[in-house]
């Protein structure tokens, strides 16, 4: 319309032709970007920004991010915007057949009840294991059910009961006041051995193992290892034990820890959760 109007045209005459009324032609001539497309474009802009930083956050964390920045949206609008973005997480839902749960056993004390109303009630632990160039590197993880940290962890290229012990010992020493606890666990040898039972009791906790061929016995924790596995094992091979520990490690305080916020938590990240809800004698180190 500009080109005709400048060959001499009347913008009166081009509206006619073309059936446009001329008040709103001269409306965006004045403001060719309205506000609700400049608010639209900030917050795509929030949303790109934080998936270029991490790819493998979906879009309720992409918007929780694009909050920090001052870019206020709902999760729906989020969605949307990273629908017609194409900002897909780098990870795709995998659902595979489940077994059939064996018969339940004397000392489950969860019975897959995984909550918790204060810390130090309830935690879970287990094992997961990844190849590296050296060989295998294992993770034996303690995560406490009413903030969902990672209290205590300990790596090791052997899965001996050595691996577990050291990972409760290292969650004991961080939360202290861990008398009355309850740690529920698979039904693997290293949670059964001798050294294990005894350092239980050694910190007055009580021990707890899900049944046999039941994964949702212990579906808190394996949440976990597979946000673990997403995130750091499975994105690139690993030529050393030492290069996937420090990842595993990173990946553990700084991301999960501090950076990535839960529904369950009401949007908050495990630490900022302990932070409010928590003394601050009984948060982590």
């Amino acid at each position: 319309m500009k080109e005709l109007a400048g060959d001499g045209v009347p913008v009166a005459v081009t509206c006619r032709v073309m059936k446009l009324a001329r008040q709103p032609y001269y409306r965006w001539l004045e403001r060719p970007v309205t506000d609700a497309e400049f608010d639209e474009a900030a917050r795509a802009n929030a949303l790109f920004d934080a998936h270029r930083e991490d790819p493998e956050f979906g879009y309720r964390f992409l918007a929780d991010e694009a909050r920090n920045l001052g870019a206020g949206m709902a999760d729906r609008t989020a969605w949307r915007i990273c629908r017609d973005s194409r900002w897909w997480s780098v990870f795709g839902k995998k659902r595979g057949r489940t077994k059939k749960a064996g018969p339940p056993v004397h000392d489950d004390l969860v019975r897959r009840d995984f909550t918790a109303t204060g810390p130090n009630q309830l935690w879970l632990t287990g094992i997961t294991e990844h190849d590296t160039g050296e060989g295998k590197l294992y993770l034996c993880a303690v995560k406490d059910v009413f903030s969902k940290r990672i209290v205590g962890y300990s790596i090791d290229g052997r899965m001996m009961s050595r691996l577990a012990v050291a990972a409760l010992n290292n969650a004991v020493a961080r939360r202290e006041s861990v008398a009355g606890c309850i740690l529920h666990s698979d039904r693997g040898s290293q949670f059964r051995s001798g050294k294990f039972v005894q350092a239980l009791a050694g910190h007055q906790m009580a021990g707890s193992t899900g049944r046999g061929g039941a994964a949702g016995d212990n579906a808190a924790m394996e949440s976990f290892f597979s946000l673990l596995q997403k995130n750091v094992l499975d994105r690139r091979q690993w030529a050393t034990r030492q290069e996937l520990r420090t990842a595993m490690v990173t990946w553990i305080e700084r991301t999960y820890h501090r950076r990535r916020r839960q529904a369950s938590l009401g949007r908050l990240t495990p630490v900022e959760f302990e932070t409010v809800m928590t003394t601050p004698a009984l948060q982590a180190a």
